[in-house]
């Protein structure tokens, strides 16, 4: 996924009113950015953190400006979760994600029943997309940041959906540069933790794939190692 402009490097300065974020950029300006990011961002946020910023120039826009990256301890994250399943979309497209490299067709925000949408419906394999940020120990992401009501409903549904005939799949989308393992934050959220060992078990597969992040593209690298501890 390319972005439409080069992003604007600077520091991170501050995250206040959930949504709002200062960033210094060249000759020390602070613009104010919109963090597309409801998650806690847990060790993304420390003053001073390199950061990248995409400008738009849309008038009916509030800011002009959108938190894209932070730079922690050396690797590059994407913040951005509304980038996710485009992110994802292209992989698809472009048969990067191995388990799914010989489906036809694809389709994005599947309606699975009144109260549930899944990402992506390929085939017959659902997808659902979690965007993955933290990083607390060095080489392994984590998911969640915190507690995720609507990530064990999730993990429900899909284990339901087998009974219907779809296979289901979580990817857990691991926005962190170079980054080799992954494993669930079960200190931070034990419910979804035993939710996904049960879905493990009746036949939910997890999948989780790095990225490759710079200025002007994040687009997804390769499959990394699931840790179950």
């Amino acid at each position: 996924m390319k972005f439409t402009n080069t992003l604007i490097a600077g520091k991170f300065i501050r995250r206040y009113k959930r949504f709002f974020t200062d960033i210094e950029v060249k000759n020390k300006k602070i613009v104010v950015a919109h963090c597309p990011n409801t998650g806690s961002m847990m060790g993304l946020l420390d003053q001073g953190n390199e950061a990248w910023i995409s400008e738009h120039n849309d008038p009916k826009r509030k800011l002009k400006f959108t938190l894209e990256m932070i730079k922690v301890k050396k690797r590059i994250i994407g913040v951005n979760t509304h980038r996710a399943n485009r992110i994802v979309e292209h992989a698809l497209e472009n048969k990067l994600i191995k388990e799914f490299s010989t489906i036809k067709n694809i389709r994005a925000e599947f309606k699975y029943s009144d109260d549930t949408r899944f990402d992506f419906l390929c085939d017959k394999k659902i997808l659902e997309v979690k965007n993955t940020t933290l990083m607390r120990e060095d080489d392994i992401a984590e998911f969640p940041d915190a507690v995720t009501s609507r990530g064990t409903k999730h993990l429900q549904k899909l284990k339901e959906s087998i009974k219907k005939g779809y296979k289901p799949y979580v990817l857990f989308l691991t926005q962190i540069q170079g980054i080799n393992n992954f494993r669930i934050a079960k200190d931070i959220d034990s419910t979804y933790y035993k939710e996904y060992l049960d879905a493990k078990k009746s036949g939910v597969s997890f999948l989780a794939y790095r990225c490759t992040l710079n200025s002007k593209e994040i687009k997804i690298e390769k499959k990394i190692k699931i840790i179950d501890e």
